[in-house]
């Protein structure tokens, strides 16, 4: 089993292997397997990058964000400006149903709002506005209208589980409850969690996903020279 003080060092070192990132702007701190990460950088999606590289470490059990977005005054936009830079976003985002997300921008934190089909559409969204210059945080309310029955949803989340080569979809359960999936089981890292749950969320009407899925320490076994 991890240290702390390994997974601080594995995390650190994962920081520093994104070239997108500043390993220097961003603090890290380890307890119980539980990595918070701190500091100030000069993007929303620098902020999502170091929370993906956290999770890409095997160890963790979670991550607490707690990087902040300070935009510098040659960056920063007015509301007006970003609500024009996300609506051009939107538009041109061919995964992205324009005109039914609305938006709102106050002091850089972006609001959509809206009803869409699918959970990637709802994501595409969000994720088509994150590199934006000026952003500092997003609100996604768009929600996402079902229209498939749960036993059909379930087999179809079943299916993508069994398809996926980064975890054995056999030690994972998938309940569909109205049009909320509930998955649960055991995997080697979080990163297989959030795999698993990603396929969840591919499916057609889901609105939630309950992730119950257990992050499986493994053991080492030592002989003595």
């Amino acid at each position: 089993m991890k240290t702390d003080n390994q997974i601080q060092k594995d995390v650190m070192e994962e920081l520093s292997w994104e070239p997108f990132l500043n390993e220097s702007e961003i603090g890290v701190a380890v307890k119980n397997g539980i990595v918070t990460l701190s500091g100030i950088v000069d993007s929303y999606s620098k902020k999502l990058s170091a929370e993906k590289a956290a999770k890409k470490v095997t160890g963790v059990k979670a991550v607490a964000e707690d990087i902040q977005v300070g935009i510098s005054p040659s960056y920063r936009k007015s509301d007006t400006e970003i609500a024009e830079a996300v609506l051009n976003a939107l538009k041109w985002h061919t995964a992205v149903q324009d005109e039914k997300v609305k938006i709102k921008v106050e002091d850089g934190i972006v609001k959509l709002e809206g009803e869409v089909e699918w959970e990637y559409q709802r994501t595409n969204a969000r994720t088509a506005v994150e590199n934006l210059t000026g952003v500092r945080s997003i609100i996604n309310l768009i929600t996402v209208k079902p229209r498939i029955a749960a036993v059909d949803i379930q087999k179809k989340i079943s299916a993508a589980l069994h398809r996926s080569a980064t975890f054995d979809a056999e030690r994972i359960q998938v309940d569909v409850v109205g049009s909320k999936a509930i998955i649960k089981g055991k995997v080697r890292s979080f990163a297989e969690k959030d795999d698993a749950e990603n396929a969840a969320w591919s499916a057609p009407g889901i609105v939630s996903v309950e992730n119950k899925i257990e992050i499986e320490v493994p053991s080492y076994a030592f002989t003595e020279a």
